[in-house]
């Protein structure tokens, strides 16, 4: 029987989301799971497998009809050997074979690569990126991860770990990150670096979702904090764009949905860092394909990978 099917799973700080695409890349059958309720880094494998047998049995498919698997992870992965090298924001794991362990448990081809990386992907295949040669596309989240595209090609780096947006220090003495490290973007415009501002702010518990409508509202504190946020994002990208000359910056992810006020404060963070020439061509646009992105890029991983 062909091929008819991919499986994509986007793996966050957050939740572990599971997919059955079409060679099309349509979306026809998802379960979003927390990946907090894993305690245990084999737990967590074990909930990956028995998420991709029962989204095959679901769906009255065989796993001849499976392509492969993709997977895309929150921190470094060597994508040819399949290791993790570890994931800054779910703890206990740390070179991972996790390629080889699914293969056996699954039967299946697996491919797996950073989540922002699959996500670059995504966009420049069939989203915001689209016709764009040269691409920073950036995940907002728990964790702030990049992808590069150059010359209409992801760029990985030497070993596969290109793209770390999130862990551009712009602190010489700041705050702690989760990477152990210190003065990183990710440890200002992170998930929990944002809520816990806005819990000094309005001295109660808030979530992304309630300051960014918030800040469409017109609220003056959630807009302060969300201005501060894209200042400091602006300020990091223009070293980003002053280094690679980019056509395009593509931003998706939770923190990314705060909108405009978000997006405006970075691109005017970023025209007054950056030099003319750079900053003044980059566009900064917002991730088209949403919370699908890092499903559909990994099932491109797997579509391309297999013809490559």
């Amino acid at each position: 029987m062909n091929k008819r099917y991919i499986i994509g799973i986007d793996l966050g700080g957050t939740n572990l989301k599971v997919a059955l695409l079409d060679l099309k890349y349509n979306i026809k059958d998802r379960e979003v799971l927390g990946t907090r309720s894993f305690l245990e880094k084999e737990e967590l494998i074990s909930g990956i497998v028995y998420s991709i047998n029962r989204i095959i049995k679901y769906n009255g498919l065989d796993k001849t009809d499976i392509l492969g698997v993709g997977l895309g992870l929150p921190g470094p992965v060597d994508t040819r050997q399949g290791v993790v090298h570890f994931l800054p924001n779910v703890p206990g794991w740390k070179e991972v074979r996790l390629r080889d362990i699914l293969k056996k448990r699954i039967g299946l081809a697996v491919f797996l690569d950073n989540d922002a990386k699959v996500m670059a992907l995504a966009e420049h295949r069939l989203g915001a990126a689209r016709g764009f040669n040269n691409v920073l596309c950036m995940t907002l989240g728990t964790g702030i991860g990049g992808g590069i595209i150059i010359g209409g090609k992801l760029y990985r780096g030497f070993n596969n770990a290109a793209g770390e947006v999130g862990h551009l220090p712009i602190n010489e003495r700041g705050l702690s990150c989760n990477c152990g490290r210190s003065g990183c973007l990710e440890a200002y415009i992170g998930n929990s670096r944002i809520l816990n501002s806005a819990r000094k702010e309005f001295k109660r518990d808030i979530s992304l979702e309630e300051l960014s409508l918030l800040a469409a509202k017109g609220n003056r504190q959630a807009i302060k904090i969300w201005r501060n946020v894209g200042k400091r994002l602006g300020f990091a990208l223009a070293g980003v764009v002053n280094i690679l000359n980019l056509d395009a910056v593509v931003m998706g992810g939770g923190v990314s949905n705060a909108g405009r006020v978000l997006f405006d404060s970075a691109k005017e963070s970023l025209q007054n860092q950056a030099m003319s020439v750079q900053g003044g061509h980059v566009k900064i646009f917002r991730a088209k394909l949403g919370n699908n992105a890092g499903l559909i890029g990994a099932a491109i991983m797997v579509r391309e990978g297999q013809a490559s």
